[in-house]
Order: C-alpha cells, then sequence, then structure tokens
C-alpha cells in the first residue's frame, strides 16, 4: 500500500490543514483587530508620532540640507508598525512603509502647505518665504495675550488683492474637516527650517489592514510553520502512534489466524472501538477454533461411524458366508437338524443386517430432520401395552417381568405415536437384554413441571459405570462388551442389538423437543424421555 493511501496519513493532512486554516484564520482576525483598535503604537499617539517625525526631519534639514529624505525616511522608520508619510512643500511625498494613502489625507497634507501655518510663533512668512508687507505683530498666538492700549492700525488692502491661502484659512479647513469626516487621521504635523515651512508629517489614526498583513505575514508564517511542526510531531506521537501500534498487532493477529493459527488473539485492551474491533475479532477467532474443534470431532466421529458401521455389516455377513459355505460343500454331509440350525442362523443373520441397515437410514433421517412428524395427543397406556405386547415373548424367555405404572398428570403425552413407541420399544429391548432373570422392568409415567417424564427402569446387576453414561448414547457405543457376548450363548438367547438403539431414542426425543436422560447405579437404571408440554403443531 502507498504512503499516501494510509490511514493515517489522510488524517494527519486533515488535521495538519485544519491547524494551518485556523492559524491563518487567526492571523488574520489578529491584524484585522490590531488594525482597527490602533494598537500599533504602544505608549504614544499618532499625534505624538507625527510631532516626533516632524522634529527629526526639521533637525535633519537644519544639519545637512542637503541630505535624502527618501532614504532617511526609509532608514529611520521602515521598521515602524504604523505607516504615515511626509509631504515635503515641493508636492514631493515620502512613504515609511504603505505606498498608497487615501485621497483625502493627501488634499489635508496639501491644504496645510497652502493655508496659513499653525505652528510655533508666525512670523508671517509665506510658503516661499517670501514676507507680506506690515509690521511683524508682538504677539502672533490668536489666543494670547493683547498688548494694553489700542490695537494699532494693520494696512488693509482689497481683499481680491491677499493671497487665497490667507483670505479664507479657516473656512478652507473647515472644508477639508468635512470632506476627510471619519478619515482614521489626525492633523499634519509641520516641519519647520528656519521659520520657513519644510513639509508636513501625517500619521494616521489606525494602520491600514494590508500595510499590517504584509509587516506581519512573515513573522505570522513564522510562527505558523513552527506550531504546524510542533503539532504535527505531537498529534503524531500520542494520537496516531498508539492506534496504529494497536492496528498492527490486530493486522498480525489476522495475518496468522489466516494462516491457521487458531489461537491468534488480538489485544482487546482499552474500551475505545479499535478495543471494540480487536474483541469482535477475538469472538471470531473463538467461534472459528470451535468450528474447527467440531468439524475435527465430527470427523473423527464419521471415521469411527465408519469403521464401526463395517464391523458391524461384515460381523453378520461373515457368519452367513460361513454358514453358506458348510452348506454348499459336497464332501459334507449334515443331517438335518444342522442344516435346519445352521439355515435358521442365516435367516438370523440376515434379520439382524436388515435391522442394521434399517436403523442406520432412520437415524439418518432422525438427524438431518427427514421425514414428517405428526404431532398428537397420545394416551399412554396404549404406548405401554403395545411394548408390553411387543416384548411378551423376550420377556418370559427371560424369565422376568415388565410392569407399567402410570402416575398423575401422565395419563396423556403430546408427540408422534410411531416414533414414541419406537423410542419406547427401544429402551425395553436394552432393558431386557440386561435384566438379570426374575428381575422386574417397570415402564413409568409422571407430570411434572417440565412435562411428562416416561421411564423404563431395569435391575441390571452391574449398571452402568459413570464414565460410560455420557457415551451411552453415541452410536455403537457399548457400556461392558463382555454384556452382548450373552448372546451367543445357548442359555441366554436374548437378541444382541445393534448399537444404534440409544442413539435412535436420543434422536427422536431431541426431535420431538425432549431430552433424554439416564441415571445408574449396580441393581438400578433408569432411562428417561422428559416430553415438553405444548409442542402440538410441530
Amino acid at each position: 500500500m502507498t504512503w499516501y493511501r494510509s490511514l493515517y496519513w489522510r488524517i494527519a493532512f486533515g488535521v495538519v490543514g485544519l491547524i494551518a486554516a485556523m492559524l491563518i484564520v487567526q492571523a488574520m482576525l489578529f491584524v484585522w483587530a490590531v488594525s482597527q483598535t490602533g494598537r500599533t503604537l504602544p505608549g504614544q499617539s499618532p499625534g505624538r508620532l507625527a510631532t516626533t517625525v516632524a522634529l527629526d526631519l526639521a533637525n535633519e534639514l537644519t544639519r545637512d540640507p542637503k541630505v535624502d529624505l527618501a532614504k532617511y525616511v526609509h532608514d529611520q522608520y521602515a521598521a515602524y508598525t504604523h505607516p504615515f508619510f511626509v509631504m515635503l512643500s515641493d508636492g514631493t511625498v515620502l512613504t515609511s512603509g504603505s505606498r498608497s494613502f487615501p485621497e483625502p489625507m493627501l488634499r489635508m497634507a496639501r491644504a496645510r502647505l497652502q493655508g496659513p501655518p499653525r505652528f510655533g510663533r508666525f512670523d508671517g512668512a509665506r510658503p516661499d518665504g517670501s514676507r507680506p508687507d506690515g509690521p511683524r505683530p508682538e504677539n502672533p498666538r490668536p489666543d494670547g495675550p493683547r498688548p494694553d492700549g489700542p490695537r494699532p492700525d494693520r494696512p488693509r488692502g482689497p481683499r481680491a488683492e491677499r493671497p487665497e491661502w490667507w483670505q479664507q484659512p479657516d473656512r478652507l479647513v473647515e472644508r477639508l474637516d468635512r470632506d476627510s469626516a471619519g478619515m482614521a487621521f489626525v492633523r499634519p504635523s509641520p516641519i519647520v527650517v528656519d521659520g520657513r515651512l519644510a513639509g508636513v508629517v501625517v500619521v494616521p489614526r489606525q494602520a491600514p489592514f494590508g500595510f499590517l498583513l504584509g509587516r506581519f505575514a512573515p513573522m505570522l508564517a513564522l510562527v505558523a510553520t513552527a506550531v504546524l511542526m510542533v503539532g504535527a510531531v505531537v498529534t503524531s506521537a500520542l494520537i496516531f502512534g498508539p492506534p496504529r501500534r494497536r492496528l498492527r498487532e490486530l493486522e498480525s493477529a489476522a495475518r496468522r489466524l489466516g494462516a491457521g493459527d487458531l489461537s491468534a488473539r488480538a489485544p482487546a485492551r482499552g474500551g475505545d472501538e479499535i478495543a471494540a474491533v480487536a474483541s469482535a475479532f477475538n469472538t471470531m477467532a473463538d467461534d472459528l477454533g470451535a468450528r474447527a474443534a467440531a468439524l475435527t470431532e465430527s470427523d473423527r466421529v464419521r471415521r469411527q461411524l465408519l469403521a464401526d458401521v463395517s464391523h458391524e455389516l461384515t460381523t453378520p455377513i461373515t457368519a452367513m458366508r460361513g454358514y453358506l459355505e458348510t452348506l454348499s460343500m459336497p464332501e459334507v454331509t449334515l443331517d438335518e437338524a444342522t442344516r435346519v440350525r445352521y439355515l435358521g442362523i442365516i435367516g438370523d443373520e440376515a434379520g439382524r443386517l436388515e435391522r442394521l441397515v434399517g436403523d442406520l437410514l432412520d437415524l439418518a433421517r432422525l438427524e438431518d430432520g427427514g421425514g414428517t412428524l405428526r404431532i398428537e395427543d397420545v394416551p399412554v397406556a396404549q404406548l405401554f401395552d403395545r411394548v408390553t405386547a411387543r416384548h411378551e415373548r423376550a420377556c418370559r424367555d427371560a424369565g422376568i417381568r415388565m410392569q407399567a405404572t402410570i402416575g398423575a398428570d401422565g395419563e396423556t403425552v403430546t408427540g408422534d405415536r410411531d416414533r414414541l413407541e419406537q423410542a419406547l420399544q427401544n429402551l425395553a429391548a436394552n432393558a431386557i437384554r440386561y435384566a438379570p432373570e426374575g428381575s422386574t422392568i417397570r415402564l413409568g409415567s409422571r407430570g411434572d413441571a417440565a412435562g411428562v417424564a416416561l421411564t423404563v427402569e431395569d435391575e441390571g446387576v452391574d449398571g452402568i459405570a459413570p464414565e460410560h453414561v455420557a457415551h451411552i448414547f453415541d452410536r455403537f457405543y457399548k457400556a461392558d462388551p463382555s454384556r452382548s457376548a450373552r448372546a451367543g450363548d445357548e442359555r441366554d438367547r436374548r437378541p444382541d442389538g445393534s448399537g444404534l438403539g440409544l442413539s435412535i431414542v436420543k434422536a427422536i426425543v431431541e426431535r420431538l423437543g425432549g431430552r433424554v436422560t439416564v441415571a445408574s447405579r449396580p441393581g438400578r437404571t433408569v432411562f428417561g424421555m422428559t416430553m415438553p408440554r405444548g409442542i402440538a403443531g410441530r
């Protein structure tokens, strides 16, 4: 995967871009606020700055009349964060930083150069240095004290002969003030050299936004770059670092699981989204491990089943084949009784083989959910009567008795009549096979909170050992193989089972929604089928 497709880089670029945008907006707002509040002149006012610059330029011109004022202004005041301009008497404009100023400012400066000077002690000099005729007043300040006695007469000529700047100076200033109303600048400060007006200095009350932006841009860019670099490093280390390591661990666990390592697990520490994904991955891994174990066990059971089926099928086939070969030998002479006994054994083995195949097919249909069940209320007495009648001869031959008891709330059971009878027949046949002579097999029915319990109890001497109880319903499982050997004993003609009877019982009961139980001790073994109530309609 290329680096620019990584989620980490995309998030990092987004975060850095957001921080950069915020810094730019913050810088613009800062510059705008500074330009609006006029805080670029800490400690002094624009008027004081204008006066200071005017005096400094006047002193420099007095010291060196040929000084290059443009260079001097630039060298001395270029670093100031507040702009101003100087307009000389010849109309030349010198600036400290900003290259453009509003036209009303320029008009104001020109008016001050053309109008009557309002600075220092007025000596009556015109802007060009000439003096008007007439005596010099002793106190030129209009608001100063007047000398005692009547004012001396001044020559008065026609108003039209006076220069424009002398005729109506107050009206001119008033008009310029009206034109510049709302403009953020103060009145120009004069530059006086040897009593002559050499120029004026104009300082705006607020620095222009563009001027401040250009002045602060390098510093703001440097600070923003530093903040972005530090922010990117801190973000990578504190925000993206731990999730990246945890996702790497999750990726490694997923790869190991995909390679077949079912023990691979991802660390699920923390309570965030990554921990939730890791927990879900671990749950999936546990499920896959359980399924793999189940498949392994299923494969083992399948192999064992094939071996058991092969063995169970081979046994009767081998017996049948042996007796048939004996009967077909011409050199062997058999009497009629032996021949009839051999044919009877062959018939018994054929029947055993037929039952085994039928049981296998029946068990497969039950476990796969095949076949149709007819759910109805079945009288328990009818079931017990049919089981007793079915095994009456086997019980008489074995010298045992079969007794049925129906308890309270156990008169009726709900289920499939044929399947319930088949399950009880198998349990009864299994009890007859191991019940000692002279004992009693008890069929019972009673109601309880779980439903209706149908039980088959025998008095087997040995019972079932605890280690065999968990496997008693497995296919072809025999708790005590020595018991089945009695089927070949002439003194005990009880039929040997196929090893599938109890497996079929379990499949039938579970298909009907019930559960099968077994409890055993020496001298008493009880198999039970507990059928739940209200399963009609399955």
